[in-house]
């Protein structure tokens, strides 16, 4: 099963970070409000980038990596990573 750690933006320009084993349907799931507390909050945007990591495991450490960063931070590790489309 591929594991993927993904960027998102919300309505108000905040940055959520979260992991999933389905790209397409975490952000079907988004969209409809249903995916997090802090993006129904917030609003669905759009998704700014997803990086395929080994498995569950190192999607949870590098979600929590993220998590800590600063938005410029979060911002400069999206331009250093090779994102996938979807």
């Amino acid at each position: 099963m591929n594991w993927y750690v993904y960027l998102l933006e919300c309505r108000d320009e905040s940055l959520y970070c979260g992991i999933t084993n389905n790209v397409r349907q975490r952000m079907d799931t988004h969209k409809k409000g249903k995916g997090s507390k802090y993006v129904k909050r917030k609003g669905y945007k759009q998704l700014l980038h997803v990086v395929k990591v080994a498995d569950k495991s190192t999607a949870l450490k590098e979600e929590y990596k993220i998590k800590q960063m600063r938005r410029n931070d979060k911002i400069t590790y999206v331009m250093q990573h090779t994102g996938l489309q979807f």
